[in-house]
């Protein structure tokens, strides 16, 4: 019997209208999809419960300085936005200041919200490929992103993303700043590493 070996993330080149990729998202919520900016269909599976674990308290950290500041919203890894070139992406965390949340219709706020977020973070699972996040955490800051976290636990690393500046990587750093980004907020590390 012959077997197939799939890649960790399946990508495919599936031309779909944006209703169409909303109701697949939807209609298979046990799945993480994305779409490039080029319209290739990106199948994630779903990660192992030790990243679920450290993401869980990544989204909470960001909800509880949120909701404590009410200066905008903060997302999950389920949440969707589609970005000015195109894309649509999941982080694992994202924050939109309420300004530019509150210009959204409400059609816009209940499918996938058509900007990019002012903040995102990607936590690096064992199955997602190094090259690849970076592609996307660069995607995020051409697209309007103003602060990004690339949290790669296994080198204990994290590249931050500014617009019009250098990628900085920290090396095991036990904290990271919400900058004036997210004034006030400071990620605690420890519990993520």
């Amino acid at each position: 019997m012959n077997t197939v070996s799939l890649p960790a993330i399946l990508q495919l080149n599936i031309d779909l209208t944006d209703e169409q990729f909303f109701e697949l998202c939807q209609k298979n919520g046990e799945l993480r999809f994305e779409r490039s900016a080029e319209g290739d269909l990106i199948i994630m599976p779903p990660t192992g419960s030790e990243t679920s674990d450290r993401n869980a308290e990544l989204t909470y950290q960001l909800r509880a300085w949120s909701r404590q500041n009410e200066l905008g919203k903060s997302f999950d890894s389920s949440g969707g936005f589609r970005l000015p070139n195109g894309a649509q992406r999941s982080p694992d965390a994202s924050w939109v200041t309420m300004e530019r949340w509150n210009k959204l219709t409400q059609q816009e706020k209940e499918r996938f919200a058509p900007l990019c977020p002012d903040f995102v973070v990607e936590l690096m699972s064992p199955n997602d490929y190094l090259e690849k996040t970076q592609e996307k955490m660069k995607e995020y800051r051409e697209n309007g992103a103003r602060l990004g976290w690339l949290i790669n636990r296994q080198q204990q690393q994290v590249e931050i993303y500014r617009p019009n500046k250098e990628v900085k990587v920290l090396q095991s750093p036990k904290t990271l700043s919400g900058e004036d980004i997210l004034p006030g907020f400071v990620l605690d590390l420890l519990p993520i590493w």
